[in-house]
């Protein structure tokens, strides 16, 4: 599962996150890598995001996403694959299979329609697999019907995904300052909806586990978790 993951040469021009950014070349290991770092923070962090379900939801997203993450690294381990696109659709298909709710559709989704995006090149740019992941954002507020401002995981999805254009620990704060952003608003997708204003003054558990993913993208790229 090890891979490379090397770094250009800087130009004088560009700031140097800015290039690193643009012209770092990502292959499969680095995309196994990541889903295994998704999938340890979310095991870590499983009860947080149970806990912040359980005032707005069904209190299983949590477990949910535990569950289908550690099933992705089974799968991943067991027969990896040698592309990051591919990587990331044989992801989001087990997420689909495996995780119920919205959650399963919704993250299967996101990491398919980006693997598909990035098709079948062994390597791609941090500027490719920014292009690829707003398409797979773009997917995701399609499924759901939602836009950012709906309290849901596109608060923190929607941002991160902007920032990347910077450097990958700029799109893992992003996508935990959206969370926290999503304290104040009245949920309008998704059970929470269901609570009208009561839903207001809890922080969205989609936007913070999407947050987590973006963390250990950031992570994996060697740039540390957001703060």
């Amino acid at each position: 599962m090890a891979g490379t993951f090397s770094r250009t040469r800087i130009s004088a021009h560009v700031r140097p996150e800015e290039q690193f950014v643009s012209e770092t070349a990502l292959d499969a290991g680095f995309f196994l890598r990541w889903m295994t770092a998704a999938a340890a923070s979310v095991d870590r962090e499983a009860a947080r995001l149970t806990d912040l379900d359980s005032a707005i939801g069904d209190a299983d997203h949590g477990s949910n996403l535990q569950r289908g993450f550690a099933a992705v690294v089974k799968v991943l381990e067991a027969e990896p694959p040698g592309t990051p696109g591919a990587v990331l659709t044989t992801a989001g298909r087990q997420l689909i299979s495996t995780v119920g709710g919205a959650s399963g559709p919704l993250y299967g989704t996101l990491l398919r329609r980006t693997g598909k995006q990035l098709g079948d090149a062994d390597r791609v740019t941090a500027d490719e697999l920014r292009a690829a992941l707003r398409a797979g954002v773009d997917a995701v507020a399609q499924l759901g019907g939602s836009a950012p401002g709906d309290a849901t995981m596109l608060d923190a999805l929607d941002p991160a995904v902007e920032a990347l254009a910077t450097s990958f620990r700029a799109a893992a704060e992003a996508a935990v300052q959206g969370a926290e952003a999503t304290v104040p608003l009245q949920a309008r997708k998704g059970r929470a909806s269901y609570l009208g204003e009561r839903s207001i003054g809890h922080q969205d558990p989609g936007a913070t586990s999407s947050a987590l993913l973006f963390s250990a993208l950031a992570e994996t790229a060697g740039e540390g978790a957001a703060r």
